[in-house]
């Protein structure tokens, strides 16, 4: 951890990220600020009193837990073997999967539309759930893989002398160290899968299948917008995540920190 003795230094480097901060204050600020704007309170009990309210809660939800879920198990499994496996040519299949970090989403929208045509999955939470975990997946191996790096192969050389194989090295050793990881993990796929307006947007057909990040569209006028309304429905939609970081801030930034470095 980067510690500073002398005032002078704490000092400035209050100064530096305080300065830092503040370009991502202003937008929030400016965001809740004008939320209150005409009705006050009463954008948000407009929010609030839409219909379906609750269901588009429980949809992002189960979005959510769904690719929390996928995510987890992949990444786990992937770390593992790439960090701890010997396994043939396991680094030309790890580049192969981090290519896959330069394909956008709106490029992707066509063929994974014609896929969830093909395989019958429109309109259904698998359409968003499958395409969202397989977008995150590399990035997630990516940054697990250096906290996997980081467990002393000497654990795993013990565990195989005792006799434990391949699935109790990674049930018994692995998950339970990991868990920090872990937190992190459910932290950044909570936040993008939350927020995924995309995939649910052109994949969940029907109206009662609608997620939070669709709550502004119930304010788009064809001429004019009730952007106070728009701004309290973007309000409303954030306080899962923030509370989610709030609560599991510490082992998000641990492991984050530590899988950062290999």
């Amino acid at each position: 951890m980067f510690e500073t003795r002398s005032v002078r230094s704490r000092v400035l480097l209050q100064l530096i990220v305080t300065i830092a901060v503040v370009p991502f204050l202003i937008p929030i600020y400016a965001m809740v600020s004008r939320s209150f704007s005409g009705a006050g309170w009463g954008n948000y009990a407009a929010v609030i009193s839409v219909p379906g309210f609750a269901r588009f809660f429980l949809n992002s939800a189960i979005v959510a837990g769904g690719s929390i879920i996928i995510i987890y198990i992949a990444t786990m499994m992937a770390a593992f073997g790439f960090s701890k496996l010997r396994v043939r040519r396991k680094e030309v299949y790890f580049w192969m999967m981090m290519a896959a970090l330069t394909l956008p989403e709106v490029v992707l929208i066509a063929p994974l539309y014609a896929t969830a045509v093909q395989l019958d999955l429109l309109g259904t939470f698998w359409s968003v759930i499958l395409p969202i975990a397989a977008l995150q997946i590399p990035f997630t191996v990516l940054i697990t893989r250096g906290y996997v790096d980081g467990i002393p192969d000497t654990l795993f050389e013990a565990a195989r002398l005792d006799g434990a194989n391949t699935w109790r090295m990674f049930w018994s050793i692995l998950v339970p160290l990991a868990r920090p990881m872990a937190v992190a993990l459910i932290v950044l796929v909570l936040i993008n899968a939350w927020n995924a307006y995309l995939l649910p947007k052109v994949f969940l057909t029907s109206e009662d299948m609608g997620v939070v990040t669709l709550l502004p569209e119930f304010f788009r006028r064809q001429y004019n917008d009730d952007t106070p309304k728009i701004l309290a429905a973007a309000v409303v939609t954030a306080i899962p995540t923030i509370v989610a970081y709030i609560a599991l801030q510490k082992q998000f930034e641990r492991g984050m920190a530590a899988g950062a470095i290999k």
